[in-house]
């Protein structure tokens, strides 16, 4: 977003480990005699040489200082180097002593080589009796290495054949657990069976006809009931037809050439194939899902819950398939309508927030064009308009960056800005109701409670959070963090809780009654957190400038599931929540939306070229910058920065 970097966010920095004293060339155990250094070089003296005033330096110490002062650097007499000479006496002690102490610290094996060097005569026999005893030696020490890898590989084993028994114990429990959901699975379309069966009946006996077709129908029914065939008969006889079918369809698609021509087929066996093709796509995520609830519910039945509901099914079972359900209903995101927010020759179009109203029959967009526009969702979507006019528009003496309505009080909007203001506005009127101005920088992100009505919340780049009342002019209660605010929103199902994104690369989670310090830290991105929303009470996401959407449940302070699959990297792309489904915005001028249990994207869409002018070449610099979700349905309004807006809905 143009202008929408976190500049001034205070990134944690590692402070560098303080130098320890002491040097490589220092680990003797024993410093030097200071007699025998350099008092320039503070090395031991090499090369000694003696001064007329009586001081010895090396050689090459002395001949420097000399070169730059004429004097002594011991008791600065006049010194020059005519005046210098070489202390034979000084280096043949250093020498003897040098060689006594490596011989003291030196190896057997580095004495015997200097032995040998300096020509120290030994006969054959000393010889071979050396040699025999490094070839003991080395004999014992391979052994010795063959005996510490054998161990090694030993204990790698047992740590593997350990970890393989646990995976086998996982993998036999995952066997169990899908036994019985097969058989429960079985047991229930036995059922269905079953009562299709008995309704079939009854139809044909209620179904109206002369009297032979109706005399013909009840001996029909009477052999029915005198000999039913087997639910498992008409199973497999089911199964049959529905093999064929999918055979049909498949040969079909391939006549088709490609999967857009699947538009061709509309039988809801061609439907059914879909649905089966997204699960295959998908069907490792799909079975690290299915596994985690089975998994979990497993837990609670050891601790003695109650886990089983009326039908028979284990509800980790029945909640895996809700979320196979939803899944796979939806592929792809169709364009129902299309409109501009700002002026077609004007570059400041950023659509920085947009949001629907209480009821959802009205939207509102902001963005950088420093004016807020209210559109009438029925008429944007069923008038066939080239560019819809909104049916009220409010200019803002600054860049716009979030809105909020209010969820009591229809016509009331929040708006946050760049100059830090947060305001509360009538859109009947036109008119401000409330101004709050205590921010100190510009102000990213504003929220209105639930709960209570007149509360809302604002952060700002000044480190601040805070919360308002519309009933008073100054601030409720104020939070000072360490880090640029990005985000705020409060709990849905309560006036007290909030959840703050911040550029530090955390969510804090606070309970407005303490704010001395954070509820929960969630810890997991790794850039600054570009928004939070809550999916319901327990459950929140956040979107962060490293390209991921996370999941936490904010009551068991537990990450839930991280998504990727879009870029984003420095913009504020948006993000959105209804019930499942997250969208969010890609810097690749896509729109993604997942599944809150599944990490991939399950369907994607692109503002491809013709949203754009004509003789604009520059497509790749364009991002999606806010969407909102039309609650508990699959429309999805996005917005770019040019300032293209799309009315998306979710399709099969």
């Amino acid at each position: 977003m143009e202008d929408s970097s976190m500049g001034g966010a205070l990134v944690p920095t590692v402070k560098a480990c303080e130098h320890l004293p002491g040097s490589a060339t220092e680990t003797a155990s024993e410093e030097p005699d200071k007699d025998i250094m350099c008092p320039i070089c503070m090395q031991i003296i090499k090369d000694a040489f003696l001064t007329a005033c009586g001081h010895s330096f090396c050689y090459i110490c002395i001949l420097t200082h000399l070169r730059i002062k004429s004097d002594c650097p011991c008791c600065a007499h006049s010194l020059t180097t005519d005046l210098i000479f070489p202390n034979f006496l000084l280096d043949k002690l250093l020498k003897n002593a040098l060689a006594s102490q490596m011989a003291k610290t030196a190896s057997p094996f580095e004495q015997l080589r200097r032995g040998l060097h300096q020509g120290c005569e030994m006969s054959i026999k000393e010889l071979d009796g050396l040699l025999s005893l490094l070839e003991e030696k080395k004999r014992k020490m391979e052994q010795q290495e063959s005996e510490t890898s054998m161990e090694i590989m030993l204990g790698f084993l047992h740590c593997l054949k350990k970890q393989k028994f646990q995976e086998l114990s996982e993998i036999e429990a995952d066997l169990q657990y899908i036994k019985e959901d097969i058989t429960a699975v079985e047991r229930r379309r036995l059922e269905l069976c079953s009562w299709e069966q008995e309704s079939s009946i009854k139809l044909k006996m209620l179904a109206p006809g002369d009297q032979q077709q109706h005399s013909n129908g009840i001996v029909c029914s009477t052999q029915h009931v005198q000999a039913p065939m087997s639910c498992n008969d008409l199973l497999n006889k089911r199964s049959d037809v529905k093999a064929q079918a999918i055979f049909k369809a498949l040969q079909l698609n391939n006549d088709c050439g490609s999967s857009s021509d699947m538009q061709c087929m509309t039988t809801p066996g061609v439907a059914s194939l879909a649905r089966k093709r997204r699960v295959h796509s998908q069907f490792n995520h799909l079975q690290e899902c299915y596994l985690q609830k089975r998994r979990n519910w497993y837990r609670q039945e050891e601790r003695g819950a109650n886990t089983m509901n009326i039908e028979g099914y284990n509800p980790g079972l029945e909640d895996f398939q809700s979320v196979l359900t939803s899944f796979t209903q939806y592929s792809r995101m169709r364009v129902i309508a299309e409109l501009r927010h700002g002026d077609l020759f004007h570059s400041a179009n950023v659509v920085s927030s947009i949001e629907f109203d209480r009821d959802d029959e009205l939207f509102a967009t902001a963005g950088v064009s420093r004016c807020i526009k209210v559109f009438e969702f029925s008429s944007v979507v069923n008038e066939p308009a080239d560019i819809h006019c909104p049916m009220v528009e409010i200019s803002t003496r600054s860049k716009l960056s979030c809105l909020s309505w209010n969820k009591y009080t229809k016509t009331h909007i929040a708006s946050s800005d760049y100059e830090g203001i947060v305001t509360v506005w009538d859109v009947t009127t036109r008119q401000s109701v409330m101004e709050y101005e205590e921010h100190e920088k510009r102000a990213w992100s504003v929220d209105f409670s639930s709960i209570d009505p007149s509360m809302l919340v604002s952060g700002s780049d000044d480190c601040k959070v805070k919360i308002w009342c519309s009933k008073q002019e100054e601030s409720v209660l104020n939070i000072d963090m360490k880090a640029n605010i990005c985000s705020v929103k409060y709990n849905p199902g309560s006036s007290f809780f909030v959840a703050v994104g911040s550029a530090d690369h955390h969510i804090h989670y606070y309970d407005l009654r303490n704010i001395s310090q954070p509820l929960h830290v969630f810890s997991g991105h790794r850039k600054a957190v570009s928004y939070v929303k809550f999916l319901s009470n327990n459950e929140l996401a956040s979107a962060s400038t490293d390209s991921t959407l996370r999941l936490w449940d904010v009551k068991e302070n537990l990450p839930l599931c991280t998504y990727r699959g879009h870029m984003n990297e420095k913009n504020f792309v948006g993000l959105a929540v209804n019930n499942e489904y997250i969208a969010c915005g890609s810097e690749t001028n896509e729109v993604f939306v997942y599944h809150k249990a599944i990490s991939k994207p399950m369907a994607w869409h692109r503002f491809g070229s013709s949203d754009l002018g004509e003789n604009d070449d520059n497509t790749g610099s364009y991002f999606i910058s806010a969407v909102c979700w039309k609650r508990d349905s699959p429309v999805l309004l996005t917005a770019n920065s040019q300032g293209t807006i799309k009315v998306l809905l979710l399709a099969a």
